[in-house]
This record gives C-alpha cells, sequence and structure tokens, in this order.
C-alpha cells in the first residue's frame, strides 16, 4: 500500500486497483488536483486497512483478482459503509454498470479516462460525501437536542409545529397560556429553534413531525 495521508479531515480519495502503475498515475494526477490520496492494491487490504471515518470517496477498479470491484461494492453495503464510488474499468459493459449504479455508484468511467472528466466525478463524490456527513451530524444534533425536552414540551412543540396558537393549544392540553408560553419558550432553547418553521423542520429531520 503507498499512502500520502490517513490524517486530518480533509477529503480523502481511495485507490483501489491491483494495476501498481495505474494507482501511481492516479496518485500524481491527483495530488496535482490538491487531492489527498491512499492506494491500496486489492480490496482486502483496502477493507483491513481503511479508515472509513474520513470524508471523500473510492477510486474503485472493477477487475481484480482476489475480489471484484463490484464485490467490494456489495460488502460495502453490508456494513453500513457509504462512501461514494467512481468505478473505472477497461472491461465494462452495460450490465456491470447497470449494478454498480443500483447499488450506489457515483459514476462509472471506462478506460483510457479523460483527466477533466475523472477530476469532475472525484469532485462530485466527494462532495455527495461532504454534504452526507453534515446531513447525519445535523441529524444527531437534532435527535440529541429533542431528547433533552420533557413529555410536556414534546406535546407543545407538535402542536406548535402544527401552526397551532398558544391559546388553542392551552385549550386541547387542559392548561394555561401561560404555562403554554414557559414550555415553549423553554422548548425553542433547548432546540436552538425561533419559529414555529423552525421547529417543524428540525422535527422532521428526526422523523417526529407530527401527522
Amino acid at each position: 500500500m503507498t499512502k500520502q495521508s490517513l490524517v486530518g479531515t480533509a477529503p480523502l480519495i481511495r485507490i483501489v486497483d491491483d494495476d501498481r502503475m495505474m494507482r501511481r498515475s492516479w496518485e500524481f494526477l491527483l495530488k496535482a488536483a490538491h487531492y489527498e490520496t491512499v492506494s491500496y492494491e486489492d480490496p482486502i487490504e483496502y477493507l483491513e486497512k481503511d479508515d472509513a471515518n474520513r470524508p471523500g470517496c473510492l477510486l474503485l477498479d472493477v477487475r481484480m483478482p482476489q475480489m471484484s470491484g463490484l464485490e467490494l461494492q456489495d460488502v460495502l453495503q453490508i456494513r453500513g459503509i457509504e462512501l461514494p464510488v467512481v468505478f473505472i474499468t477497461g472491461h465494462g459493459d452495460i450490465d456491470m454498470a447497470v449494478h454498480a449504479f443500483r447499488h450506489g455508484a457515483c459514476d462509472f468511467l471506462q478506460k483510457p479516462v479523460d483527466e477533466k472528466e475523472l477530476l469532475a466525478a472525484l469532485k462530485k463524490a466527494v462532495g455527495q460525501d461532504i454534504r452526507r456527513r453534515a446531513t447525519r451530524k445535523a441529524q444527531t444534533t437534532n435527535e440529541e437536542r429533542y431528547a433533552t425536552l420533557t413529555d410536556r414540551e414534546r406535546e407543545v412543540v407538535k402542536m406548535v409545529a402544527k401552526g397551532l396558537m398558544n391559546k388553542v393549544i392551552a385549550d386541547q392540553l387542559g392548561i394555561s397560556e401561560r404555562t403554554v408560553q414557559i414550555h415553549r419558550g423553554v422548548a425553542c432553547r433547548k432546540l436552538q429553534a425561533k419559529t414555529a418553521i423552525d421547529i417543524l423542520l428540525l422535527l422532521q429531520s428526526i422523523d417526529q413531525a407530527p401527522v
């Protein structure tokens, strides 16, 4: 394995290809494009050594001796690893491409690959992974904030998310309007939400939106 960096939070391009010269060629191109890379000579080594927590994507050859790129893609799905995959192959066919895309591949390129096309595909894949991680992080933060609410505060914010006024909420819950205002204010501070729309969007992000 040849590696330039496994440390830090900058996007990392994982190259998996059994052709040593091809790996070096990709490394040279990506280094010139200011990407950090790590190379593996086969999928087994990749599975043993890679840190999927590092953002980025996977540049993956289709045909390799021990395990094909498509088989590796299946293993990643089973393990819940969501790194975007850009496939490269010199022997691709329609069935391969269909399989790859059905299982979530970001792109499927034929060798010889145009450098601009490859860089565009990798930029797209890295951007997709960064957005996915940001969404997941925001969701986790929202879940943690929601977990701090009391049962009554949850009742109130769900009714607020429906667009109900404080007086209506008070009548339906059998409490005073002032009590509703207090619960609403505390809940908004905990959720870091300012408006009913903020609350609704937060609840939707964690599948707690009122029906």
